[in-house]
């Protein structure tokens, strides 16, 4: 490895050695002082050329070696470079999880590119807005894809995987030269990937992290997810979002292989079975992953699998129980968002709360922010800024191009969570989310968790809904599991099981059955689902399958069961 790379290998190797003793890595560890450093270059290319790197599985499969992978960066870099793209440039990636993918994303950490990962769900409005205000000056596309951006009139590079008229055709790049020569160094600081994150009420702002914000800073993905030599790892995170790189520098920090699925709709059937036949040793995937993972038969145990994880949402309590019940697994719950790196998990060799989302990573220290920024033991998730941990943006850019940093005493997420005795952290809710009913405080969360212990409740969002009596009351979107109808009997049942569930304060009143609306990232907006609460109210007119509890005159003093599993 070159000497520019020596403090990040040390560190990893302080944490890898330390995989299962939390306590000691939290009190050895210490984020490397870095000056120089490119990742792909001074990290990557030097990984054993032989051992397995990503195992492509889509229409066709395809496997390839860390060999294979440095030359077939070299080579794309090369052609990109010969295309005009030049350290600094920012450059949307707008391709599925294929081997195209994940060759560009180390061509452009070679040449010093700035990385605009994009989800494939994207509209022409949304790729507008994106070049509009972040400064594209180039666009490597997935050749299904390129008629969205026929209606952009702007001056940039257009390069086709799979080629498209008009356009640079990506798979030139494999007649370019193996060996790849940079222009200069890479300063540690040097702005790496740019994201937009998903908005729910507000326009995306742009997130700039640098080449040791986001690689290194990521080993603290790579210690909680517990990689071991050998491993091979499945991630379900759709490229465009943070959680797809989180899984590649948590996987390739530690130098095991990655799965990679392209798959045009999620289809847990699938997955299941490349659990199996593969030989999945770590899996991880968002609540609604493993939501419509446990809709199916799980089936036994796949033979390889030794941990299973999620995140991107708050973990409820059922989830976790039925793939205990199911394979024998604890579902390690973690928390990060696209600002910053894995901030808080459920690591290898700690005892599992339930409910809990673990404790603070190696290198970060947390702390709970009340409503007057004094720090109390329930409260928003704030990081401490002293002394500077690695994994947090360099800031927000700005539509002008400069960068608005993160400054005081903490970077403060938005989210709310409780401290427990042993220092673990529970998920309260978006700061934006939890509300006061009757002047009690309500967690949406804690009331989605009990609703989604019913079997005909496949997801669950819990807002506000104004009443003249309580100004506000609980009310649940609710989408419905297989086989149940929106009617008044399974409306019925499920105000009768949260009556045996939840107390009077906190128990939902009202109930629709729909769809619900997400993100591009798929979370769901509960900004929105709020919005046309208020305005139903306003204009008192119920949706088209609404059910409130006052309905049911005879659920008067009842308190049942209800149909849960």
């Amino acid at each position: 490895m070159p000497v520019s790379a020596e403090p990040f290998i040390a560190a990893r190797d302080l944490l890898l050695r330390l995989r299962d003793d939390y306590d000691a890595a939290v009190r050895e560890f210490r984020w490397p002082v870095m000056d120089r450093f490119n990742w792909a270059l001074d990290y990557f290319d030097h990984l054993p050329a032989d051992d397995l790197a990503l195992w492509c599985i889509g229409e066709s499969e395809e496997k390839l070696s860390f060999g294979e992978l440095r030359t077939r960066s070299n080579q794309v870099a090369n052609h990109l470079r010969a295309l005009g793209v030049r350290r600094g440039d920012l450059v949307m990636l707008l391709v599925p999880n294929v081997r195209q993918l994940w060759e560009a994303l180390l061509a452009l950490m070679k040449l010093g590119a700035v990385i605009s990962p994009a989800t494939i769900l994207l509209t022409e409005t949304d790729v507008r807005d994106r070049f509009e205000r972040g400064g594209m000056r180039h666009a490597i596309v997935d050749a299904s894809l390129t008629g969205r951006f026929a209606d952009l009139n702007r001056n940039y590079t257009r390069i086709a995987v799979g080629g498209a008229p008009g356009w640079h055709r990506f798979e030139d790049a494999y007649a370019a030269s193996e060996a790849f020569v940079p222009d200069g160094e890479t300063r540690a600081t040097d702005p790496l990937v740019m994201y937009f994150t998903s908005g729910t009420t507000a326009k995306p702002k742009l997130v700039l992290h640098s080449h040791q914000s986001y690689p290194v800073g990521q080993l603290s993905a790579m210690y909680c997810f517990g990689p071991q030599p050998g491993d091979i790892q499945l991630g379900i995170a759709s490229p465009g979002w943070a959680a797809h790189m989180y899984g590649l520098f948590a996987g390739w920090n530690a130098g095991t292989a990655i799965v990679a699925m392209a798959q045009p709709r999620f289809d847990p059937r699938k997955v299941l079975d490349v659990l199996v036949r593969c030989g999945v040793t770590v899996f991880w995937g968002p609540p609604t992953v493993w939501r419509m993972l446990i809709q199916e038969e799980l089936g036994p145990r796949p033979p390889g699998l030794r941990a299973v994880l999620s995140g991107g949402e708050p973990l409820n309590p059922e989830v976790i129980d039925h793939v205990q019940r199911a394979w024998g697994l604890t579902l390690r719950d973690v928390y990060g968002q696209t600002e910053t790196t894995l901030l808080v998990g459920n690591s290898p060799g700690q005892a599992i709360v339930p409910g809990s989302m673990g404790r603070p990573m190696p290198g970060f220290v947390i702390g709970l922010l009340d409503e007057n920024g004094a720090e109390a033991e329930e409260g928003e998730i704030a990081v401490r800024l002293e002394p500077p941990p690695l994994g947090l943006l360099q800031g927000y850019q700005q539509e002008d191009g400069s960068v608005r940093p993160i400054e005081g005493k903490f970077y403060r997420t938005g989210d709310l969570a409780v401290r427990g005795p042993d220092g673990r952290l529970s998920f309260v809710g978006r700061a934006d989310d939890v509300f006061k009913s009757a002047d009690y405080r309500i967690s949406p969360f804690e009331i989605e968790s009990a609703l989604l212990e019913h079997d005909a409740v496949a997801e669950a969002a819990v807002v506000p809904s104004p009443d003249k009596q309580r100004f506000v009351v609980p009310k649940a979107f609710i989408t419905l599991s297989a086989g149940y109808a929106a009617d008044s009997a399974t409306a019925f049942d499920i105000f009768a099981c949260m009556r045996g569930r939840l107390a009077p304060y906190k128990r939902v009143r009202r109930i629709e059955f729909c769809e619900l609306p997400k993100t591009v990232s798929g979370k769901i907006r509960r900004a929105e689902l709020r919005q046309q609460e208020a305005a139903r109210r306003h204009d008192r007119i119920r949706g088209p399958a609404e059910f409130w509890e006052a309905d049911f005159p005879e659920l008067s003093g009842r308190g049942r069961a209800g149909n849960v599993t």
